[in-house]
């Protein structure tokens, strides 16, 4: 009888892994981790993908855009995003559940991975004829998200789309080298291999296209891009196929990338980045019409920083060279206190404020305005006036110059051989990825205990949060003449024609996957310090 017991407590051990000399409080935290995690899967996504929020009842929802019911999102906080979480999930739990959900997910995204090997802002599980009438409709209206009122059919590299669904993709496959996995990776990765110019940079989508000119300039997306960190992105990317794949012919592009960056610097005295440049001269470049050619001040300040993570990736001190004449021009930028009174947001401590767009020829600041009120009628304008710019988009920033200084200084410091002990590079070794991708906070809102988080789930499984943004439902817009109307100058959206995402002035409870994500994520941690 006592052989039986013991027998049937280690059986009870093997079926329930997990809970075997758990805590109370890990007990409760897992459970709730389970019931959030399957209401999310079960119910919230479509097929495994995921937008960005939802309405209780499924009735609308939301990526960067509203969505169809049948969309998956690529931008974060979207699908790979989930992914990414699912993954954290298993490392901390050791449930396989959560890596069958992981499994779930990357078969949406391979789902909707385009021929060539990346992927668009979205998909829709509902086909070709779907997408393309949501781009004729609610896309076309989107006034100020000008990037969604064309349909290219191909993939981006723009808001870490590609990327995260790159990163995830190969976070699984290394996970277990499950071979289901390893067609899709290598296809994404000959995609980057492909899409990259010769002189080491991307454009902002691939295939190449040129079929969208806009309001007489022509169409940027093949532009040599570094806004919203395409180059940055890709380089990270392949740097972690090489460390965990052992893929030494990585190592060519990957140089040709970071040497583009520093090519891509401009000269003295306005020694700063533009978001994207010209193919043929590599100069800076315009895109959308409320991004106008120029040195971009939050760019420059923002490589700044990656040419410090380059130096300690190659132990070449040519990524500091530049440094110092950015910073310099950084700090020539700063406003006089006459403007920066004009300016709608508060100081920040130990910042600069200076325009967030410069002219590469005069140094003059360029401020976007924008009149009318939909994009039918509106349009968007630049001068040199600071005040009353367009709200959705800054046309100034607070930059901390010491900040940058402290940085470099003590980058400078490190011996070599310290600066680079954890490159792939310079050790020539394989390096695990991090076993998390997320930490708590990471989506920037107060951070919320374990205790209060298990207290707020609802019974029917999900965590009820304000919807940030919202939309005016889509309806088409008249004829209209060109309008000097200046009632939505400084608004995230027009009028009632406009389908641009805004936030709801009545506060509005909805299901919001980056919620999701940040609970989650401070859960997990939780677990970890139990």
């Amino acid at each position: 009888m006592k052989k039986k017991l013991i027998l049937s407590l280690l059986l009870s051990c093997i079926l329930l892994p997990g809970t075997y000399g758990q805590t109370k409080k890990e007990q409760q935290v897992l459970q709730v981790m389970k019931t959030a995690t399957r209401y999310m899967m079960d119910v919230a996504s479509y097929k495994g993908g995921f937008v960005w929020s939802y309405l209780p009842d499924m009735s609308r929802t939301w990526g960067e855009m509203e969505a169809k019911r049948t969309m998956a999102w690529i931008q974060p906080p979207g699908t790979p995003a989930v992914g990414h979480l699912m993954l954290d999930a298993y490392h901390a739990t050791h449930d396989e559940y959560y890596y069958q959900c992981a499994e779930k997910i990357a078969n949406a995204l391979i789902w909707g991975q385009l021929p060539c090997g990346g992927w668009n802002y979205m998909f829709d599980f509902a086909g070709e004829n779907s997408i393309r009438q949501w781009y004729a409709t609610i896309g076309k209206s989107a006034w100020r998200l000008e990037e969604f009122q064309h349909y290219y059919g191909n993939a981006t590299f723009d808001d870490e789309g590609t990327m995260q669904a790159a990163k995830f993709l190969l976070r699984l496959y290394v996970e277990k080298y499950d071979p289901a996995y390893r067609a899709p990776l290598e296809k994404t990765i000959r995609f980057v291999l492909e899409s990259q110019y010769p002189i080491g940079g991307w454009p902002q989508r691939y295939p190449l296209k040129y079929d969208h000119p806009f309001q007489g300039k022509p169409d940027y997306s093949s532009f040599i891009t570094l806004n919203d960190d395409v180059i940055p992105e890709n380089i990270d990317f392949l740097v972690q196929c090489y460390q965990t794949l052992g893929m030494q012919d990585l190592k060519a592009p990957i140089m040709r990338a970071l040497n583009c960056v520093l090519i891509l610097q401009q000269g003295a005295p306005y020694a700063g980045w533009a978001d994207q440049y010209t193919v043929n001269d590599l100069q800076p470049a315009h895109a959308r019409s409320y991004e106008p050619r120029s040195i971009n001040t939050g760019t420059t300040a923002h490589i700044v920083m990656k040419l410090m993570d380059y130096y300690r990736l190659t132990g070449e001190t040519k990524f500091l060279s530049g440094i110092p004449a950015a910073i310099q021009f950084l700090e020539s930028m700063k406003l006089p206190e006459s403007e920066a009174k004009k300016w709608k947001q508060p100081a920040r401590d130990n910042a600069i404020l200076v325009p967030r767009f410069i002219d590469p020829e005069s140094g003059k600041p360029l401020y976007v305005h924008r009149k009318g009120s939909n994009v039918t009628n509106g349009g968007y304008y630049i001068d040199q006036n600071i005040e009353k710019t367009i709200g959705h988009y800054s046309s100034a920033t607070y930059i901390n110059i010491s900040s940058l200084k402290e940085a470099y200084a003590r980058t400078i410091a490190l011996p070599k051989k310290e600066a680079t002990k954890s490159s792939p590079f310079v050790q020539d070794t394989c390096i695990s990825l991090d076993k998390f991708y997320y930490q708590p906070r990471r989506y920037g809102r107060k951070s919320t205990s374990a205790e209060m988080l298990m207290k707020s789930l609802t019974k029917e499984g999900y965590w009820l949060s304000p919807i940030k943004q919202i939309s005016n439902i889509y309806k088409p817009a008249p004829e209209m003449a060109a309008s000097d109307d200046t009632r939505y100058m400084e608004t995230m959206v027009g009028d009632e024609y406009d389908t641009s995402p805004y936030t709801p002035e009545k506060e509005i409870m909805g299901i919001s996957t980056g919620i999701f994500i940040e609970n989650m994520t401070t859960l997990i941690h939780a677990l970890q310090k139990e």
